[in-house]
């Protein structure tokens, strides 16, 4: 990549929103897209043809379309572990080898939804599922979104080491109707582990016989959950090369096909699966990941906008911003290229959101009137998930519609307080219908979408040792085993009442 490449993109004319839909009466179809039950648009961002040719120029330079093939290939892309990524074989999508691998593994997973189900754990009513990050989030958005009409079972999923969020689960549970999924990657996972020992105390405290013939684990090593003491027929493993952001595909996805059942999973990995074809074999104009990466990467460098807003108009996406804010931040918040070397631009927009229509009346004075440049991408879907007068459903999206209109409309006003400057961009996300394959693909195109900015930046999206440094210094701090700045050793002391 050279400066060139960049220098192009930063001298982007800024050209008015309202004046790039009055010189093409074709803006809204050149820049769209439909995949997977899905439609994209981003007329309503600052792309122009100019812009997508100065992008295209920095893909071919950044080798987009090798790096892209050597994911999809099972090639070590993580550079920093020295690691293929393959999650995308998960949802068939691989090399031949990481295809069967996941297959076999898959298999295995319904085999013991089978024998749940049958009753050989006995009676199973409620799954209590201990994680955190992507173990946690994952599942959660798939249930929360998927779940609501229907699910096998209560399903409560606890990431928090606040042992306030265990309790809450205890006063929903029974103990003896209870299964505990562990989902730790190297089962060593300090708040994960701890939360799970809590959890076996309760079932022994109600006087569960056998406690760890009710515990079901998610990792990718098998011998230390062994070591805990779960029983190998009841581990479902999972390859070390699919990130923990990236595996609720794989066996990490296990109280997800356990609550919503099997075939609600398949069509989850296959709409996935649709996406992954379509980011692979469609040119750069018309690839809807390619494009949003495009749209990212202007704001952050042309423009120098340190956010992104997500807002999702439909309940069953509340968590989407949650999800999203690890998958982006923890994949591209990096400062040093693959090279090694000090990353000379911004890397991460920081991820943040909420649902609509609560958001218009709070955050969005900010987008709208606020010094900010915040990019806003809504996300809508066409068939409602209520069984309410159509009023409900016809406001929502008109809401959400409106708030991209007035967000590049604006409105003057010699009354300062009372002007909106418009031109603010935004995107828009609209599904046909939320059911398990279109949030298969919706999820895949973030993937994709994540992927194609780290590789145009020049980073490692598949890393994340800065969230290491913090966890280290609080084991230090357990074992007395570390001194601090003067503020936390004071902190310290007023916690835990040290002189």
């Amino acid at each position: 990549m050279t400066d060139a490449d960049w220098t192009a993109i930063e001298a982007l004319p800024t050209t008015p929103l309202a004046d790039l839909f009055a010189a093409d009466p074709d803006r809204v179809s050149r820049f769209s897209a439909d995949v997977a039950g899905i439609h994209f648009d981003w007329s309503k961002t600052h792309l122009t043809a100019q812009a997508l040719a100065a992008f295209e120029a920095l893909a071919r330079s950044r080798d987009l379309a090798g790096r892209r093939e050597a994911l999809f290939a099972g090639e070590p892309v993580n550079i920093t572990e020295n690691r293929a990524v393959t999650h995308t074989a998960e949802r068939g999508e691989g090399s031949d080898d990481d295809v069967a691998e996941a297959r076999i593994l898959h298999a295995r997973m319904r085999a013991l939804i089978d024998a749940i189900e049958a009753g050989a754990l006995g009676e199973i009513r409620h799954v209590l599922h201990i994680g955190i990050g992507g173990s946690a989030l994952g599942p959660d958005l798939l249930i929360d979104a998927l779940g609501r009409e229907e699910r096998r079972y209560d399903v409560a999923i606890v990431s928090n080491v606040d042992g306030q969020a265990l309790e809450e689960a205890f006063a929903a549970f029974e103990p003896d109707a209870t299964l505990l999924v562990i989902a730790s990657k190297t089962f060593t996972t300090t708040e994960t582990m701890l939360n799970a020992q809590s959890v076996l105390q309760w079932m022994q405290e109600a006087g569960v016989e056998d406690i760890y013939g009710r515990v079901v684990a998610l990792t990718a090593d098998p011998d230390r959950a062994v070591e805990w003491g779960v029983d190998e027929t009841r581990i479902l493993p999972l390859a070390q090369s699919v990130g923990g952001r990236y595996s609720l595909w794989s066996s990490i996805g296990f109280p997800a096909a356990l609550a919503l059942g099997w075939e609600q999973f398949e069509e989850l990995l296959e709409g996935a699966a649709e996406m992954d074809r379509h980011f692979r074999l469609t040119g750069l104009r018309e690839n809807a990941p390619v494009l949003a990466a495009f749209a990212d990467l202007y704001y952050t460098q042309a423009r120098r906008a340190e956010t992104r807003a997500v807002f999702a108009y439909d309940e069953r996406l509340r968590l989407l911003p949650s999800y999203l804010q690890q998958l982006e931040m923890e994949s591209n918040g990096k400062g040093a290229t693959l090279d090694g070397v000090a990353v000379a631009r911004p890397t991460a927009a920081i991820t943040w959101g909420g649902v609509g229509t609560d958001g218009q009346h709070a955050v969005f004075q900010l987008l709208h009137q606020g010094t900010h440049l915040v990019p806003v991408e809504f996300l809508a879907v066409i068939e409602a998930g209520d069984t309410l007068a159509p009023d409900h459903h016809q406001a929502l999206l008109l809401n959400c519609f409106a708030q991209g209109a007035a967000l590049m409309a604006g409105r003057r006003s010699d009354d300062g307080a009372r002007s909106y400057p418009g031109d603010r961009p935004s995107s828009t996300v609209l599904i046909d219908d939320l059911d398990a394959r279109s949030l298969g693909a919706l999820i895949a195109f973030y993937e994709h979408r994540t992927f194609v900015n780290g590789v145009l930046l020049g980073i490692n999206p598949f890393d994340q040792f800065g969230v290491e440094l913090g966890k280290e210094m609080a084991r230090a701090a357990g074992q007395g085993a570390a001194a601090f700045d003067p503020s936390t050793n004071d902190l310290i002391a007023r916690a835990f009442g040290e002189s």
